[in-house]
């Protein structure tokens, strides 16, 4: 069975100039264990947009005078692509995660033909994806294949979270950009598994929709005492490890100050070391693309910053973990790990310049999903 469908593929060539196509693709027979499923939902989210567009200027965005199907360019600054020299030239698959439904199976693969299925690996803003069958899960009886699109990235990453907080011996949890599709999730995992939040937004509307979750702790980052509410918070919950999506600038460096100075606050002898509380700060986003900035005198010397990924994070925790967390994912689809789209496009409108400013301004409370069968 050959099977013939379109990919979004992104490339930036030497001068800088990033292409967004949709391809011709050709998909030939699966193998022993792998299966074709074909697509019918792709969530867009930020790690998506950081291949689709790189360091691009979206203010760039022009279409081609000519092209073999729908293209869409724009400029990379000259001073950002050093940063990227490694995918120059290089015609790179999107999409993260997704579902949809299998249309061919390899002889080891049989019980998953006609299966609607959830599926994570990349190359899935497509018509069609080969893809191993272990790689995919099985939706639970009426699931859709919206319910199932972004059953991956968010929903794992939130529990991860949560797993990497326990595991490290912290007891609260900080998180910015905490409205975001991610952020209610790991709202709701915490109510339900007794773990304080404390939740940092930028606006009042986003405050508003977690308090509508249940939410005890959330504070506009844009108040002029944002700190002073955020110490006050830090000394309620004892947080001390914190997951920042913003990455840029100095939130991460405010947190980590705030923890001391909650933590300071109990000390019964001074230590011109500062508190002896270990302090955690993950980075997992780049919503502010700018340089992360640290004021390291004012959070004493026991702290630690780094990054974090969800699927290194998922080796390291290794099957056993994996496992159970993908579970849970299943047995709370469509309650704790429901995701909610204001808009659903095809493939080919999402190539379409006012589509792709809009999705790419990643706004709370907006989510985007792809149907390829739509286009």
């Amino acid at each position: 069975m050959t099977l013939t469908g379109r990919e979004m593929r992104s490339t930036i060539d030497a001068d800088g100039v990033l292409t967004l196509t949709l391809e011709e693709m050709t998909i030939g027979d699966p193998g022993d264990d792998e299966i074709i499923v074909r697509v019918e939902a792709a969530p867009i989210n930020p790690s998506d947009l950081g291949l689709m567009f790189g360091p691009a200027d979206i203010s760039s965005v022009t279409l081609p005078v000519t092209s073999a199907g729908p293209a869409i360019k724009m400029s990379v600054p000259r001073e950002r692509l050093a940063a990227i020299r490694g995918r120059i030239g290089q015609s790179l698959p999107i999409g993260n995660e997704g579902a949809g439904t299998v249309v061919a199976t390899g002889r080891n693969a049989r019980e998953l033909e006609g299966k609607r299925v959830g599926m994570v690996g990349g190359s899935i803003y497509a018509d069609y994806r080969r893809i191993a069958a272990k790689e995919v899960i099985v939706l639970p009886e009426g699931a859709t294949a919206a319910d199932g699109a972004s059953m991956f990235v968010n929903p794992l990453t939130a529990l991860g979270f949560v797993e990497t907080a326990r595991s490290e011996g912290h007891t609260a949890i900080v998180h910015t950009a905490a409205a975001s599709n991610l952020g209610q999730m790991l709202q709701k995992i915490c109510l339900a598994d007794g773990i304080p939040l404390i939740d940092i937004v930028r606006s009042e509307t986003q405050k508003q929709i977690l308090r509508d979750i249940g939410a005890t702790h959330v504070i506009n980052s844009k108040d002029d005492d944002f700190r002073l509410q955020l110490v006050q918070a830090l000394k309620e919950t004892g947080a001390t490890i914190a997951f920042d999506a913003i990455g840029g600038g100095t939130l991460g460096s405010d947190i980590l100050s705030s923890m001391e100075r909650a933590a300071v606050s109990t000390m019964t002898e001074y230590s011109r070391y500062g508190s002896d509380k270990s302090k955690q700060l993950y980075i997992y986003g780049a919503l502010d693309p700018a340089p992360a900035v640290f004021n390291r005198l004012a959070f004493g010397f026991q702290w630690n910053a780094g990054g974090w990924l969800l699927f290194p994070y998922l080796r390291r925790a290794g099957e056993q973990v994996a496992t159970r967390l993908r579970k849970r994912v299943i047995d709370e689809l469509t309650t704790t790990f429901a995701s909610k789209y204001t808009r659903v496009i095809g493939l080919a409108e999402a190539l379409q310049p006012d589509v792709l400013r809009a999705y790419e301004r990643k706004a709370t409370g907006e989510k985007f999903l792809i149907d390829p069968t739509l286009s």
